[in-house]
């Protein structure tokens, strides 16, 4: 599991970083313009604070892998983010309409290889905190 963990983490530091092109990329100037200022800056901040916590266990799986897996408090962690990506998955298919990915290639592709990945981490997460 040691390497699951360094691959998340790595995965995951990207994932965290690559947050910083959201805006630019969902054109969030324009789009978020209709919003109030209130709804607009919860949006801008919450999307900081997920690219943050994406980050951090990003980095916590790549410099503490040992920790996580051998340790209670590590096994508590693991299972926190078991839930965590669970949640995640879960809302890959309810929380969000088909109609984003269906009959559109690139975000087909994007749907599903970001579904393995939710599946992957949960699958590593519940792994260490139930298993190991």
């Amino acid at each position: 599991m040691d390497i699951h963990l360094r691959i998340i983490g790595i995965a995951l530091i990207i994932l965290g970083i690559l947050h910083v092109v959201f805006p630019w990329y969902f054109n969030w100037k324009t789009e978020l313009e209709r919003l109030s200022l209130v709804n607009r800056q919860i949006m801008q901040v919450h999307t900081f604070f997920i690219a943050l916590i994406v980050l951090l266990m990003g980095v916590l799986c790549l410099v503490a892998p040992t920790e996580l897996l051998t340790t209670p408090l590590g096994r508590t962690l693991s299972f926190g983010m078991a839930i965590f990506w669970t949640a995640r998955q879960l809302i890959q298919f309810f929380g969000f309409s088909p109609a984003l990915w269906k009959g559109k290639p690139f975000e087909t592709i994007v749907h599903i290889v970001f579904s393995g990945f939710w599946i992957y981490l949960s699958w590593a997460f519940w792994t260490i905190a139930l298993i190991s």
